[in-house]
Order: structure tokens, then C-alpha cells, then sequence
């Protein structure tokens, strides 16, 4: 089971939401940060980087989110919350934050869980449904030859390679996430997405057109909070268009 969506959805979908993916990837770079402002000897760091500029976040922008992090200029503290729940028909979720205010996110996550027809678990509850895998989505055009890119990420430590109508994606292992990623972009592909996320190992299934209204409001909301990085279900159906 992998990526639910077009490449193209989901483009559309950052285009709309730029500004907050700005707010987003800067509160991630600030905590990278924290480790040392290099990102050659900061993997967490470059990677941050990397996501930034990938939605052409301003070099700017990039660097006070370093200098917030490393202490130079004065910035907030932000601390990792995760979520755990249920939408809509019985659909997993996994909402992971990072906040400078707890109290706040918390309540602002378990409203979009209540107003919509989901509720709040305890940590654990859905996690057991997701696998945490290196995911890598490589755009299928008429020069990419599946066999020669499966071969490349083969060599490189890849798991497996599935293929969707407008993508190759790629998993791996997280702590082969980094090299696999390097060689394929070494052997000349360039990476439409590049993450450590949580695959769904079991979906559920939601057939009721009002609940799949509004696990498609919940998961909108969800995203929409400059709170929360990313937002993880385990539904057959994209919620993302």
C-alpha cells in the first residue's frame, strides 16, 4: 500500500498552501537546527533544507530558520506532539505537530477530531497500522526507464519500487533513506518527493459519501494547521482532492 493522489493533485495542493508550507519547513529547519547549523555534518538539517527548497522556500527564509535554531537570533521553542485517532468510518489516523504552545494544539487537534466525526486516541492506539518507510516518488515521463530505475535503487539498498500511472515510488528502509535517495539523484533522477513517512500496512475502507465528505474536511483542517507537519490515514480513498 502506498501513495494515495496524483503527483499532479498534489502539486496543486502545495501551490494553494505555500505560504503555510513556508510556516511549516521553518519550524522544522529551527529544530534541525539545534543539533549544529552545517548541513554537511547535520543530516536532519540538509534534509530539512532539501524539503524547503523543493517547494522553492526563499534562501531567506531557509537561513533565520537555521539562526533560530542555533540561538543567533531569538526564536520560539517548539517541541514534537503526536497524534493518535480515528476519522470517519473507522480510518486511522497519525497527526505529528510541532508546537511552542501544547495546550493549544491539543485542543485545536482534538476539535478537527470532534467536529467531523472522529475521535482522539491514546498514544498507540493506530500507530500498529503504519510502518515507518522511506518513500521516495519519482515522476514517470517517457525518458524514465522503470527497469533501469528500479536497478539503480536496487544497488542503492532500496526495498521495493511501486509503480502508479504518473509515478515510480520507491521504499526503503529509514536508515537507508538518505543513501538510496543520493544515489538515485547521483544516477540523474530528480525526486518529485523525498520523506520518511508512515505507511498504512492495512486500509480501511469508507463507502458512506457523508463520511468520506468529511474525512476529506477533517484531513483538509488537519493540514491547514500551522501546528501540524504531517497528517497520516490509512483510507482507500485520497482525502487530498
Amino acid at each position: 500500500m502506498g501513495r494515495h493522489g496524483t503527483i499532479a493533485g498534489r502539486k496543486e495542493s502545495q501551490d494553494k498552501r505555500r505560504a503555510a508550507l513556508f510556516t511549516k519547513y521553518a519550524r522544522v529547519i529551527t529544530v534541525a537546527a539545534r543539533d549544529g547549523g552545517d548541513p554537511e555534518y547535520n543530516i536532519a538539517l540538509k534534509h530539512a533544507i532539501d524539503k524547503a527548497k523543493g517547494i522553492n522556500m526563499p534562501n531567506a527564509n531557509i537561513d533565520r530558520a537555521i539562526k533560530k535554531g542555533t540561538g543567533e537570533i531569538a526564536g520560539e521553542v517548539y517541541e514534537e506532539m503526536i497524534f493518535e485517532g480515528y476519522g470517519p468510518s473507522g480510518v486511522a489516523f497519525v497527526v505529528e505537530t510541532l508546537t511552542d504552545n501544547k495546550n493549544r494544539t491539543t485542543a485545536s487537534v482534538r476539535s478537527s477530531f470532534d467536529k467531523y466525526g472522529g475521535n482522539l486516541g491514546t498514544p498507540g492506539c493506530v500507530s500498529y497500522m503504519f510502518n515507518r518507510k522511506g518513500v521516495i516518488v519519482i515522476e514517470k515521463t517517457d525518458e524514465i526507464d522503470g527497469d533501469e530505475l528500479m536497478e539503480a535503487a536496487l544497488e542503492a539498498g532500496m526495498e521495493d519500487m511501486q509503480e502508479y500511472d504518473d509515478s515510480f515510488e520507491i521504499l526503503t528502509d529509514p536508515n537507508d533513506f538518505n543513501e538510496v535517495k543520493d544515489a538515485i539523484i547521483a544516477a540523474g533522477y530528480k525526486p518529485v518527493e523525498a520523506d520518511i513517512e508512515n505507511i498504512p500496512n492495512m486500509e480501511s475502507e469508507p463507502t458512506d459519501p457523508d463520511d468520506i465528505k468529511n474525512l476529506k474536511k477533517m484531513f483538509e483542517v488537519l493540514e491547514d494547521n500551522d501546528d501540524v507537519q504531517k497528517v497520516y490515514h490509512n483510507s482507500s480513498v485520497s482525502l487530498e482532492d
